[in-house]
This record gives structure tokens, C-alpha cells and sequence, in this order.
């Protein structure tokens, strides 16, 4: 390992070990050792906030074994913690799977690019684990700042090359996000990508050129044009290998009758009944849900009506 590559895997290690909530380590725990895992990460909104409301995000990483050809698998789990209900969205695949796409060495583009952004090694399986996940977290890091390099000006602020970096990766992805999403990341981790994109240049092989609170790649035009090609592909595919991965969820979310009622229940207050048939169809069981829910609201409608 070069000083460079060495440099930013001791600073994805001190980043891994931000304080997480005990419950929410705990919750993390079991479902590591359902899985017989090599380690789970904890990422989103709930690692930011430190809170346990709404849906906490995990991806649970499997040692070597059959993986399925649309990946991750998804699944819904709920855990009573200190006498409040835990709700938790999780993600499963192979390390070794997440390592390759954290490298780009496959066509997708959300491991490396979500990656990049704050996460938290909340259980491994043993040490080893843990410097795999920091490898892969390293190849995530530096796959992000190479083609930040190639997307954004010769000169200017890290932000500059960020903001380039995930307003591209949003495009290419479909994701239902108001515009400027780039900024809410960018703002809200502030300390994470503090100092991060000269590290992860200069592991990836490109002098960042630093000059006070500025940075000029030294990005060659034949290697920059590489990279923006390595880039086209995955941009054109990304929307359509997301819409698959929707379709495959659709049909393969486990718990994902028990995820729709929840959201609805907390958005709108109308309770939705788990029956075994709405538990094994999610989608069949939909449109009786959906009329239910229409005539939730025109109740609702009416009831603020006559209250005024």
C-alpha cells in the first residue's frame, strides 16, 4: 500500500468509527448474525441526525456465496429496542460484490457513489472484515474523485468537484430527489468531505495540486478522456438498471407489504391491516389499499370541511 492509498484508509477508519446509538448497533448485530455476514454498514439521513425515527438504512455484507445476478437484495425488519419499535430498511449483498462496484469495475454506479458520502462499520465479523470494508470504502472514495476530476473545472474549491460529481450520478440514476440534492449532501456532511477529495486523488494516482482552499487535478487529456468514457457507459445504462432493480424489488421486497403500511400509516394516519394475502401479494393487494386510501382522504376532506 503507497503513503497515499495508506493516508486515506486511516481516515475512512477514524470516519467508520463515528459514535452510533447502542440500539441501533444492536439492531445491526442481529441482523449481521441472521445473515452469517461479514459486516454491516449504517448510512443516510439516521446516521446524520442521530436519531431512530423513521427508517434506519443498512447494508448487510455476506461473505463468498451465490449472488444474485440484480443486486442487492432488499428486505424490510422491524426490532423492538428499549420499548420502541426500530424500523430498518436493508440492503444485502456479497463484500466481495460491494468491493468490485466500489472499484467501478461493474456497470453500477450507486455503490461508489453513496460510499463515498458517510457510513458507519456498526458490526463486522472480525478483523479482517473490518479491512475489507475499509478497502472497499478506499476504492469507493478514490472511483468518486477520478471522475469528479474529469466532471468538474481545471481550478476550483473540493465543493466545486463534489457538486459536479453527484449532480451527475443523479442524473444518472432514477431517483426521486428535488433538485439540488447535491447541496444537501454536500452542506449537511461538511467534516466528511473536509479535506477528502486531495486524499483520495492523490491514492488514485492524480496529484490534486493544492494551493490554499484550491485544487487543480493534474489530470492528462487522454486519462480524462478515458475516464468520461468509462463514465458514458454507466450513465446511459444507469436509469435502466435502476428501473430493473425497481421491478425486481417490487416482486422481491421482503417485508415490503409490512415497509408500504407503515409509510402510509405515518403519513396519512390510516391504518392498513397485514392480512396473510397482502403479506405474500404486496402487489396484487395494492389497488384495494389505494381505494382504501382515496377514500381515507375524501373522508378526511370532508371532516375539514365541516370543521370550518
Amino acid at each position: 500500500m503507497s503513503a497515499p492509498e495508506a493516508a486515506l484508509a486511516a481516515r475512512i477508519a477514524a470516519r467508520l468509527g463515528t459514535p452510533v446509538d447502542p440500539a441501533v448497533r444492536a439492531f445491526a448485530a442481529a441482523l449481521g448474525e441472521a445473515a452469517g455476514a461479514r459486516a454491516v454498514l449504517f448510512y443516510g439521513s439516521n446516521l446524520r441526525t442521530g436519531t431512530r425515527e423513521g427508517v434506519l438504512d443498512f447494508y448487510v455484507l455476506r461473505p463468498a456465496g451465490r449472488e444474485a445476478m440484480i443486486w442487492p437484495e432488499v428486505s424490510y425488519h422491524e426490532r423492538a429496542e428499549a420499548g420502541q419499535m426500530l424500523r430498518a430498511k436493508v440492503a444485502t449483498m456479497r463484500l466481495a460484490t460491494f468491493a468490485r462496484a466500489a472499484a467501478g469495475r461493474t456497470l453500477d454506479t450507486t455503490i461508489w457513489a453513496r460510499f463515498v458520502q458517510p457510513s458507519a462499520l456498526v458490526w463486522c465479523a472480525d478483523e479482517a472484515a473490518r479491512r475489507e470494508v475499509i478497502t472497499a470504502l478506499g476504492a469507493a472514495a478514490i472511483t468518486a474523485a477520478r471522475l469528479a476530476a474529469a466532471l468538474g473545472p481545471p481550478s476550483g474549491s473540493a465543493a466545486d468537484y463534489w457538486r459536479a460529481l453527484f449532480r451527475a450520478t443523479y442524473r444518472a440514476e432514477l431517483r426521486v430527489e428535488k433538485q439540488g440534492r447535491e447541496e444537501d449532501i454536500i452542506g449537511h456532511n461538511e467534516a466528511h468531505f473536509d479535506g477528502l477529495l486531495p486524499l483520495a486523488l492523490a491514492a488514485g494516482g492524480i496529484a490534486p495540486g493544492v494551493e490554499g482552499n484550491r485544487l487543480s487535478p493534474a489530470l492528462a487529456p487522454t486519462e480524462r478522456r478515458r475516464i468520461l468514457a468509462w463514465w458514458g457507459w454507466r450513465r446511459r445504462l444507469g436509469q435502466p438498471l435502476n428501473v430493473i432493480r425497481l421491478i425486481k424489488a417490487s416482486t422481491t421486497f421482503k417485508g415490503a407489504a409490512r415497509y408500504a403500511a407503515w409509510k402510509i400509516e405515518r403519513h396519512t394516519g390510516m391504518a392498513v391491516p397485514i392480512t396473510p394475502f397482502r403479506e405474500r401479494f404486496p402487489l396484487l393487494a395494492a389497488p384495494q389499499v389505494l381505494w382504501d386510501l382515496h377514500r381515507h382522504r375524501q373522508r378526511q376532506r370532508r371532516a375539514g370541511k365541516a370543521g370550518s
